[in-house]
């Protein structure tokens, strides 16, 4: 028997199941793989974030009165949602409580939506948006939604938007737009109430996977995000610490280990900060994509 292909999957395994470690575990089409699950990146809760919203949901700031600071929520994340539920666990004990399940909660797909849907209150938190997908599609549902929330009133109660550090402005850009009418026009506030660092154990973790695998004749690392490239680099052995770079004489002809990225925005940052061209860059971000592209590139190189 063949010995399997490790897949080094820079992640953390997502729970109850991960859908890459199916996708990788089974062979297929004369393909056997291993997944190994690298987790790279920590979340941590923001403390003067969280005392903000802290502070909100104690005064009972947001809500659908005319006194309220805010008339609604926004999750894109299921981080932002982990740090919202720890601050509801926080305050549940109120007499007062709850008092959320009047305004529209806002959630950019399945996984966040579920996470709301967890959150500890009865009756249960309203939440819209699950369809869209992403922020693009996100943000013109709001103004249409929350418009018709609040008709009655002609300039719209703000929205409180929790966030990470690493966020995108799509959604407020879009809610504040300057040409909007004034009755569709909604401020929105971000709070940051997590951020996003490399595991200071990631590089090491990563060399003592390749050092247990190196009498493999082929390995795969994929890639999920900028973050953490320059340790999966520097285990292994590939940049030079001069430059920074990649160099030129890192073993390209002998070399058994290759790099997928989920995706262009990873793979750019490879090319334009390390000077490496990954050798595969998933037309899909999933784990078919994924596949399918690794698939191809040694489907292509045996011939």
């Amino acid at each position: 028997m063949s010995q399997k292909t490790p897949v080094f999957l820079l992640k953390t395994k997502s729970t109850p199941g991960d859908s890459y470690q199916e996708q990788f575990s089974s062979e297929t089409d004369g393909f056997n793989f291993e997944p190994f699950f690298v987790p790279v990146l920590e979340h941590r809760f923001k403390d003067e974030g969280l005392a903000t919203v802290r502070n909100l949901l104690k005064t009972k700031a947001i809500g659908t009165g005319s006194d309220c600071a805010y008339g609604g929520l926004v999750f894109t994340s299921q981080r932002a949602v982990e740090a919202f539920t720890h601050l509801v666990q926080e305050v549940a004990g109120d007499e007062r409580w709850p008092h959320l399940q009047d305004i529209p909660v806002y959630s950019v797909g399945p996984a966040t939506t579920r996470a709301l849907k967890a959150v500890p209150q009865q009756p249960p938190l309203q939440v819209f948006g699950e369809h869209t997908g992403n922020g693009e599609t996100l943000a013109p549902y709001i103004i249409e939604h929350y418009g018709e929330w609040y008709k009655d009133r002609s300039t719209k109660p703000p929205l409180l938007f929790l966030v990470g550090e690493q966020k995108r402005d799509i959604i407020p850009k879009k809610l504040m737009d300057p040409a909007l009418p004034s009755d569709k026009f909604i401020r929105i506030d971000e709070v940051v109430v997590y951020g996003t660092g490399v595991m200071e154990s990631f590089q090491q973790d990563f060399t003592k996977l390749l050092k247990e695998t190196e009498d493999r004749p082929g390995r795969w690392v994929v890639v999920f995000s900028p973050s953490g490239c320059d340790a999966m680099l520097s285990a292994l052995g590939w940049l030079n610490e001069s430059s920074g770079r990649v160099g030129d004489d890192f073993g390209q002809e002998d070399r058994k280990t290759y790099i997928a990225t989920i995706g262009p925005t990873t793979r750019l940052h490879l090319v334009k900060n390390f000077g490496y061209e990954p050798d595969v860059c998933a037309e899909q971000p999933s784990p078919e994509g994924v596949w399918e592209g690794i698939s191809r590139f040694w489907n292509e190189s045996k011939k």
